[in-house]
């Protein structure tokens, strides 16, 4: 619950905190001030009261041993008035022989006083106290009760009404009430003062918070003060002033970020966790046709496309998922590539999808394998024709050696010509993914064997030796058995060629893990290290100096990585330590059949 009302302001607050704390220390004090002081007062009283007390038994003690009853009682008159006080003298049988108060014909009628509490305490103790109410003068006494000594009085006991000790008790009540209402009047105006002192600096710091929620961050002009509320107002401010800098920092990286993503042609559309839309360039809206105001929407309501939607679940779920090429309904020959990724942040990650618009590339490749094809069929019909008139004119008997010599030449030439058109064919069908395929367990060692068959002229022309070699779980391996042989034909054919007269061919196959290796390493030059990334691409020769021109087409390896990929498995060039080419293809064994099989499917 709280100690003020809502609408009460701090300055009241302030001021009426400490005036209720001056106020109950003061209030405290001045009651404990005039108690301390009624109770000394009453103290000295009453030990003045003994004092007077044990003086008139003194008194009476000195005088005439034997007094009469009339003696006594003007013996107690003059006591009484010597002292300002009643005086009782009472005898040791409770009866009172003298009373400053009343006649000497009307002692007999107040009885026996040794029932008073005062007397009894004071013939036990040798001094008694009492205070009670006296109803003939309506206000307190206080009585106090000494021996006497004397063998007709036992007891002097002194009477006081307290009337004076009031009447002091009341100047001192009153002094202290007239000290306190002042102590207050000042606490009320040092309260004031220092609250309107903290009220106006608080104004400040409340003014300035008002001003940074405004926007405006500009550092303040005046000194908040080195107290608490200084060094937190400090503080703050310095706080602000670093929040000012990143905030500029970041509404700089801000728009360099937004001029670039304007400026791309790829899109860009970034998802917080919970999926909703934090950003999207314009490249992103043109291209997907997003509606206006997508920011801020989750990504289901502004994405139709359910390839797209998969991706960037995919993506919030922590995952990589594959890229996605998909087509438009307007338009039909727009492509387009998305990838999604996830983002991982401190502050609860995302995902982010990024859009390429391969159209122009599709159209590009798709041109570039309708010319190889067109191109590779146009030149095969006038080819075959030339090499056949070329065989014909061979088989006629000729004495001219530079006429055959000739025609052998362009017999050649034609035949490699055949041969490069081939392999355009084969490249364009092997890119368009219209070659057959039929995996089947088949055996490395007979596929290899085929193979150094077929070349077993070119390796006797070469003097170059074969060496086979199949390790254990090498035997057998998962692929089509034609494009097997082709790949190791290839292989051995180039290692054939560009090893040195005499030298010799290691072809071999064994089990590692769940594929089989199969290398072959001949005993050549070796490829430079700068061309080994690049051997498998189309048309590219290795360093002249390397060998002689083999002869080849130069898309022998470009069709060895085609088909190895088509059958699932990758190929690797590298270098052997003792010199040569030492080329591995690897393809899933055969208990991988279901896997690859759903691999080449797909």
């Amino acid at each position: 619950m709280p100690l003020f009302p809502a609408h009460v302001g701090f300055r009241t607050k302030i001021f009426l905190a400490a005036f209720l704390v001056a106020a109950s220390g003061l209030v405290v004090a001045g009651v404990f001030i005039g108690s301390s002081l009624s109770r000394d007062q009453e103290r000295q009283v009453r030990r003045t009261m003994e004092t007077e007390a044990r003086l008139a038994a003194e008194l009476l003690a000195r005088g005439t041993p034997a007094m009469p009853l009339a003696a006594l009682d003007a013996e107690a008159d003059r006591l009484g008035h010597d002292l300002g006080a009643r005086v009782t003298l009472i005898a040791p049988d409770g009866a009172v022989v003298g009373d400053s108060s009343l006649p000497a014909d009307a002692l007999a009628s107040l009885g026996s006083f040794n029932s008073l509490p005062e007397v009894a305490a004071a013939r036990q103790r040798g001094v008694g106290v009492s205070q009670h109410n006296d109803p003939s003068i309506g206000v307190d006494v206080l009585d106090v009760a000494v021996p006497a000594g004397r063998p007709d009085v036992a007891v002097v006991r002194v009477e006081r009404p307290l009337f004076d000790i009031q009447t002091q008790l009341d100047a001192v009540w009153r002094l202290v009430a007239m000290a306190s209402l002042i102590a207050l009047v000042c606490a009320a105006a040092l309260a004031w003062l220092v609250s309107s002192l903290l009220a106006r600096r608080v104004r400040a710091v409340a003014a300035t918070a008002g001003r940074i929620a405004a926007g405006d961050l500009t550092p303040a002009a005046f000194d908040y003060g080195h107290d608490e509320l200084g060094r937190v107002a400090r503080t703050l401010d310095q706080s602000v002033q670093s929040l000012a800098r990143r905030l500029e920092e970041l509404a700089r990286d801000r728009a360099r970020t937004d001029a670039i993503l304007s400026g791309m042609d790829e899109g860009v559309l970034v998802v917080d966790r919970q999926g909703v839309v934090q950003l999207a360039n314009e490249a992103t809206r043109r291209l997907l046709r997003l509606p206006a105001g997508t920011t801020g929407r989750h990504y289901l309501e502004a994405i139709r496309h359910p390839g797209i939607t998969e991706l960037l679940d995919a993506a919030l779920t922590g995952h990589q998922p594959e890229p996605l090429q998909f087509g438009l309904t307007p338009d039909p020959r727009q492509v387009l590539l998305a990838r999604a990724a996830p983002v991982a942040s401190a502050g609860g990650g995302g995902a982010v999808l990024v859009l390429h618009d391969i159209t122009e590339f599709r159209l590009a490749d798709q041109i570039r394998r309708d010319f190889v094809a067109n191109v590779s069929h146009e030149l095969r019909t006038p080819l075959t024709a030339i090499r056949g008139y070329v065989e014909a004119l061979l088989e006629e008997s000729s004495d001219d050696d530079e006429h055959r010599r000739f025609l052998q030449i362009i017999a050649r030439h034609a035949l490699r010509m055949e041969r490069l058109v081939k392999d355009l064919l084969r490249l364009a069908r092997l890119d368009a993914r219209q070659e057959p395929l039929e995996i089947v367990r088949c055996d490395t060692r007979s596929v290899i064997q085929g193979v150094v068959a077929d070349l077993a002229p070119a390796a006797e022309a070469r003097e170059v030796a074969i060496d086979i070699r199949i390790g254990e779980g090498g035997g057998a391996v998962q692929a089509d058995p034609a494009k097997l042989h082709d790949v190791l034909r290839n292989l051995v054919e180039n290692a054939i060629a560009y090893s040195p007269v005499g030298g010799r061919v290691a072809i071999a196959a064994e089990r590692a893990g769940a594929t089989v290796q199969v290398t072959v390493a001949d005993q050549g030059p070796g490829i430079p290290e700068a061309d080994l990334t690049r051997v498998f691409e189309r048309f590219y020769r290795v360093d002249k100096s390397r060998t002689e021109d083999p002869g080849g087409t130069g898309l022998g390896l470009s069709i060895v990585k085609h088909l190895v990929g088509l059958l699932g498995g990758e190929v690797r060039a590298t270098n052997r330590p003792a010199g040569g080419a030492l080329f591995t293809v690897i393809l899933p064994a055969p208990s991988d059949v279901a896997h690859v099989a759903a691999e080449v499917i797909s």
